[in-house]
């Protein structure tokens, strides 16, 4: 008699992998220039000050002991007057979260504020760590669509009147991954007054935020509410790799993902939680660092998208890219940008299809492209070695 294999849990009905992580795996040949992954730029890290915040905090072994479960305590104090600042009101610490990145602050709100079957609005095209989340969760996902001006309220308003009741609705508020776009101030507002007429919570997720070029990003969505759940990071300004995030959200959330969390991880590292806290509270440093990187992230951004329009003309729509990482590219003429790219890849280039972002819309004539880890005259390589497959393919 055979031995008879454990089944796995039904929970994983109708997960996928990251499209993302999987292009990833293709794109690592020297020979290909990488449009595709959401990386910042190793090169920017400030690897020498984190060494220096890192000697620091091992120079008491104490320090290296467990922390609680919410997060180092002076770490939550920096954050609570960070997030002070930004919110123009006060933050109490008991209000403020750290988490393993804010992808595991994403994934242990689910749990406490979803009940299988419950609905979830997104973005479409929509962020695919979220998707990823809500999906693991048993949620029933509706989308909205993104214009240029970030979340369509109009579409929100009809999803509402048609008697849907959202116990979630997800926004990426900032230079939104993948669509590149900034929800404008006054939908903001509109969007916290939804929340509270209907009861349902906002998570505004934005590690983006700081990484503006042009002007500041606007008010968080979670100025105007109680309703608004807040997450950021220091991936994006400083290094992933400390895996250091946040949430801001009432405490009675807070209590209950301390719950959770004490279940998953017990804590964070408190060793990279103090170096972030280091960083952080040296603000002459980071206020410095911080523009080092929009100054090159901004060239970049720039460089990428000049190129885009004056090799494809006409024939695509591309975002201004005015901050974050990432340029959202439509074209115009229906190329289907799932075909296209195993000739962009024999060329020497990858991107990210549109259809890995999809939820409801048909994106595979579109594409996300990052401009983050290349300098100027490589993205215009990119994007030469881009329009020749796009050439060769429509002929």
């Amino acid at each position: 008699m055979s031995p008879l294999t454990p089944p796995l849990s039904r929970n994983l009905d109708g997960l996928r992998s990251s499209a993302i992580r999987d292009l990833l795996k293709l794109t690592a040949r020297a020979d290909i220039i990488s449009l595709a992954g959401g990386l910042p730029d190793a090169e920017l890290m400030p690897r020498d000050r984190i060494a220096r915040a890192a000697d620091a905090a091992l120079s008491d072994r104490s320090r290296l002991q467990y922390t609680e479960s919410p997060g180092w305590g002076p770490l939550r104090e920096v954050l609570a007057a960070r997030e002070s600042a930004r919110l123009a009101r006060p933050v109490p610490v008991d209000e403020v979260f750290v988490t393993h990145g804010s992808q595991q602050a994403l994934s242990l709100l689910a749990e406490v504020l979803l009940d299988p079957g419950a609905l979830v609005v997104v973005e479409d095209p929509a962020y695919v760590g979220a998707l990823q989340v809500f999906r693991a969760a048993g949620a029933r996902i509706e989308a909205v669509a993104l214009d240029a001006d970030g979340m369509r309220l109009d579409a929100l308003r009809e999803l509402l009147a048609r008697g849907e009741r959202p116990a979630v609705v997800h926004t990426v508020s900032n230079f939104h991954n993948p669509g590149g776009v900034t929800l404008l101030p006054q939908r903001r507002r509109e969007l916290a007054e939804l929340a509270e007429t209907y009861g349902f919570w906002i998570i505004e997720d934005d590690p983006y935020g700081e990484l503006w070029f042009d002007r500041p990003s606007p008010e968080p969505v979670a100025t105007y509410s109680p309703n608004v759940i807040r997450l950021s990071s220091s991936s994006k300004i400083l290094a992933p790799a400390l895996r250091v995030g946040w949430m801001v959200a009432p405490t009675r959330v807070c209590r209950a993902v301390e719950l959770l969390k004490q279940g998953a991880d017990l804590c964070g590292s408190a060793l990279t939680q103090q170096i972030v806290a280091d960083l952080l509270t040296d603000t002459e440093w980071l206020a410095a660092h911080i523009d080092s990187v929009r100054t090159a992230y901004g060239a970049r951004a720039k460089a990428l998208v000049d190129a885009v329009r004056t090799r494809f003309g006409d024939a695509v729509v591309s975002t201004d890219a005015a901050g974050g990482m990432f340029v959202w590219v439509d074209f115009a003429d229906g190329t289907d940008t799932d075909a296209l790219l195993p000739a962009a890849l024999d060329a020497g280039v990858a991107y990210v299809p549109g259809s890995a972002f999809a939820v409801a819309t048909d994106f595979s004539h579109a594409m996300r492209l990052c401009f983050t880890t290349s300098d100027a005259d490589t993205l215009g390589r990119a994007i030469d070695r881009l329009a020749t497959a796009h050439a060769a393919a429509r002929a």
